[in-house]
């Protein structure tokens, strides 16, 4: 019987986990080691089989099962899905490679060489076809983790994992019955296809549906981990392991939670932060290192553990080789599927507790355990910086000179009041070019300098930075004074060399108020950046869809590459499908852009001719569509007469929906100059009232029409 543990106290036990998460990393980044392995290490240094500081009592086991179940909701919500559906049917066959060989491997070297029983045989294979993720984190950090290798890796272990509890649910169902009860399988599988239809139905729609109505970030995040739970719980239930309930439901909220976005970093923070290293650390407090030798283990756990390791290597070998991959990507899906926790621990006690399995197995397959743990982060770890520059080769060998030219992005975003900035900022981020260097500047014009135009200044200001910091993007607030917003806006873009500008909508206040504003307007003229107009009335991850309506000859303008890549970006945060709605002449070339950008999203296109063809899709724009207008500024190439009614049209029939209108990069400089302090017979476009002959005018005509 173990004696008490050194610390009880509360305080003091959560001091000392705080102590090892914050000093593993510092310690093991000098000696170039996971931090995973620093972690699994120190669990057994303090737990009841090292110097029994902390005893293992339920608080670690909640914390360790809630950080195993927050690991395989990482790993389900940080998947392309994209990239997950081109690597699905290879996935599967792999998942087939690595149930099968391990469990034939196993079988037969319990049988036939450790001398058990063919049912203890069987029970013995399913714990060397089943493997957990531990290693994941390590090609997360590395930037690996949408890699074919790693999604190849991830389907296999869901085929893997569910293979190995059938398994397990048979031999349990002879060893407690004395037959095997086809029905309570049948039963099993029967849940399992409901339970899944059942979590793809409801999902997405009480997701959607709370997502509109609640913007507390927090509510969200509690949300988020509610329905996680949930999953995992109903998985328990049917008799399935929670891990999977806990990934299924990462698969179906990652549409929900763009990598971006404020949301993603509080899950991957916490997580990172807490959850995942106190289950690392629960794993390595059960390890009992002195078994080793004891009643002869040691020749046990090597053959165990020859068998675990040979059997995880050769499908990664014959996946390698069939699919044409690279070495470093073979040795990246060994190093994921090679460590054996959740069910490798299900399968020892309940073995045990049955009595199929003795003391010297045990002990044996906790050491499987921890040697497959501790091998699985430093190979995973060594192929992964290979495979990232494998990666970043690939990248570089596709792209051509436009997309190398436009690494360098400032982004310039007009908060006028604090209601308007977290939206703003949350577009701005998501359209984030994450392959170069991307500068973000939130900035709010006044033209007056007293107490209160300030203080909406700073609040503006600092909600914009909040929203940035949530998002963990760095955001550089200019307050500036100047004469007007246009003026402030125009003079930003020149000091701070801008490449495009994204303003909120412009709310009309009278009846012959224009649709942008005399500021958009104004804008437009005097600068030839990209300017981005927005309106959402809904969070941007609900969308289902962005419609993209492109004028004719919009190839052509010096923007259009610029323009194609920020809505790709959007649309891969987003997960959405992107339609495009434009000509044929343009339709390659858009492909093109996104192809070698490699942004790996749904891209459909619509050919659209002429501005009828535009009327018309007013009638396939959905209430969770996002509209995209690509727009054309006066004598650009793309502009025709009958964007003159674009304004109107918008306001007629789009009242109500999402709406972006974009104004693509021109060549040469503003078209004209705006007002400044040099020239005070200027009008300010912001206070001026138009003539009284014209409002008279523009009244007349409403009336008239």
């Amino acid at each position: 019987m173990l004696a008490a543990a050194l610390v009880t106290q509360p305080v003091t036990i959560f001091l000392i986990v705080l102590g090892i998460i914050l000093c593993a990393p510092l310690l093991l980044n000098k000696l170039k080691i996971p931090h995973i392995i620093g972690m699994i290490v120190a669990g057994v240094l303090v737990g009841p089989y090292g110097f029994n500081i902390i005893a293992k009592d339920s608080t670690f086991d909640l914390f360790g099962q809630v950080g195993l179940l927050y690991l395989m909701f990482l790993a389900g919500l940080e998947i392309d899905m994209y990239h997950l559906k081109l690597n699905l049917k290879r996935g599967l066959v792999f998942g087939l490679l690595t149930l099968a060989i391990p469990l034939v491997m196993g079988v037969a070297s319990s049988v036939w060489i450790l001398h058990l029983n063919w049912l203890t045989a069987l029970m013995l294979g399913a714990m060397y076809a089943s493997h957990t993720l531990i290693a994941y984190p390590v090609a997360t950090r590395l930037g690996i983790s949408k890699s074919p290798a790693v999604l190849i890796s991830i389907v296999g272990t869901i085929i893997a994992v569910v293979g190995a509890l059938l398994v397990l649910a048979a031999t349990v169902s002879v060893r407690r019955e004395g037959a095997l009860n086809s029905m309570a399988l049948l039963r099993l599988l029967v849940m399992m296809i409901l339970y899944g239809i059942g979590v793809l139905y409801f999902y997405p729609r009480l997701t959607r549906i709370f997502f509109k109505h609640v913007n507390d970030k927090v509510t969200q995040y509690v949300y988020i981990l509610t329905m996680v739970f949930l999953a995992a719980w109903i998985a328990q239930v049917i008799g399935l392991e929670g891990v999977l309930g806990a990934f299924f439901a990462g698969l179906v909220l990652n549409r929900y939670v763009p990598a971006g976005s404020s949301l993603m970093s509080s899950i991957e923070f916490v997580g990172n932060a807490l959850f995942i290293p106190f289950f690392l650390i629960s794993v390595g407090m059960m390890i009992n290192a002195r078994v080793i030798l004891e009643h002869g283990t040691l020749a046990v756990t090597a053959i165990m553990l020859v068998v675990a390791l040979v059997s995880k290597w050769l499908p990664a070998w014959i996946a390698q080789k069939a699919n044409g991959l690279s070495a470093a990507s073979r040795t990246v899906m060994f190093g994921l599927t090679t460590a054996h926790t959740a069910v490798a621990l299900a399968v020892a006690t309940l073995g045990f507790n049955l009595g199929m399995l003795d003391e010297q197995v045990l002990n044996s397959t906790i050491l499987v355990i921890l040697v497959t743990c501790a091998i699985a982060p430093i190979v995973t770890s060594g192929a992964a910086a290979k495979l990232k520059v494998e990666m970043l080769d690939s990248e570089d060998g596709t792209g051509d000179n436009l997309i190398k030219r436009t690494r360098h992005n400032n982004t310039l975003i007009s908060v006028g009041s604090p209601l308007l900035a977290p939206p703003l900022i949350e577009l701005a981020v998501l359209m984030r070019n994450d392959r170069g260097r991307h500068n973000f500047y939130a900035i709010h014009v006044r033209n007056e300098n007293g107490n209160t135009a300030r203080a909406v200044s700073r609040n503006a200001l600092e909600e914009a930075a909040k929203a940035g910091a949530a998002a963990d993007t760095k955001i550089e607030t200019l307050d500036r004074f100047d004469v007007n917003v246009v003026t402030g806006l125009v003079n930003a873009i020149n000091e701070r060399d801008i490449t495009e500008v994204i303003v909120g909508m412009h709310r009309r206040n009278a009846i012959i108020d224009s649709f942008f504003g005399n500021n958009i307007s104004q804008l437009l003229k005097a600068t030839n950046k990209m300017v981005i107009i927005t309106r959402c009335f809904i969070p941007l991850n609900t969308l289902t869809r962005i419609m993209v309506w492109v004028p004719p000859k919009a190839q052509y303008e010096t923007g259009f590459g610029r323009w194609v890549r920020n809505l790709a970006r959007l649309t891969h945060q987003v997960g959405c499908r992107i339609i495009f709605c434009c000509t044929s002449e343009c339709q390659p070339l858009i492909r093109g852009v996104i192809y070698q950008g490699n942004y790996g999203i749904r891209c459909e296109f619509e050919t659209v001719e002429q501005w009828d063809d535009f009327i018309i899709l007013s009638n396939k724009v959905l209430i969770d569509d996002l509209l995209v207008v690509v727009a054309a500024r006066v004598n650009s190439v793309s502009y025709t007469g009958d964007m003159i009614e674009m304004p109107q049209f918008l306001q007629r029939y789009f009242a109500q929906n999402n709406l972006l209108v974009l104004y693509p990069e021109q060549f040469g400089e503003a078209a004209q100059s705006i007002e400044s302090f040099a020239d005070p017979n200027r009008s300010d476009v912001q206070t001026a009232p138009s003539p009284l002959w014209l409002k008279a005018k523009a009244v007349w005509r409403k009336i008239v029409k």
